[in-house]
């Protein structure tokens, strides 16, 4: 269990309203201002942001969305973790709620990436099975999933469906995957 010191929120803090928030322990703020640290930004203030923004944390605490995207990204990785089992691209799983890294190698004991086969993958997800993934890593072969709050469990089993026919189908019948363009991200 980390504890960061400081943490910075963005665009979806304010749900599209122009509104981000640096959040810190009093310690923390007080030695910025201790050694002359001035901070400025051209939203401060705004009341209409500001009750965007407070609007957005009212309706995370009071539909306990935290808790759900533990809960649906813990069942997710486990999905993904007992997929292991059956395909051998897949190297690591790790993340925290929704937000999930499915990293993918061409050996396991080398760690090899499957950097081809991740935007092959990814590309496949997009296409074929209307799933938005995208790509990651110093290797470009991490396949990053961020769905949205109201992804449900449901919605877990539906991805690693599609995940496991874009593996074991479209990429099976793949005669040179290095030939293929490589996927924006």
């Amino acid at each position: 269990h980390v504890v960061p010191d400081i943490v910075t929120v963005g665009k979806p803090f304010g749900n599209g309203m122009p509104l981000a928030a640096v959040v810190t322990t009093r310690e923390i703020a007080n030695a910025f201002e201790d050694c002359g640290v001035e901070y400025f930004n051209t939203f401060g203030g705004n009341p209409v942001c500001s009750a965007a923004g407070l609007a957005v944390l009212d309706t995370i605490e009071s539909e306990s969305l935290q808790d759900h995207a533990e809960q649906v990204g813990d069942y997710l990785m486990s999905k993904f973790r007992d997929l292991m089992s059956q395909l051998d691209i897949i190297g690591d799983v790790r993340g925290s709620g929704l937000f999930i890294g499915v990293e993918l190698v061409r050996d396991r004991k080398s760690l090899e990436p499957a950097t081809a086969e991740t935007s092959f993958i990814c590309a496949t997800l997009k296409e074929k099975y209307a799933v938005l993934t995208s790509i990651d890593g110093p290797h470009d072969n991490v396949l990053v999933i961020k769905p949205p709050m109201v992804f449900s469990l449901q919605d877990a089993d539906i991805l690693i469906k599609h995940f496991e026919e874009a593996v074991t189908t479209d990429l099976a019948s793949m005669s040179d995957i290095n030939t293929l363009p490589k996927t924006p991200t």
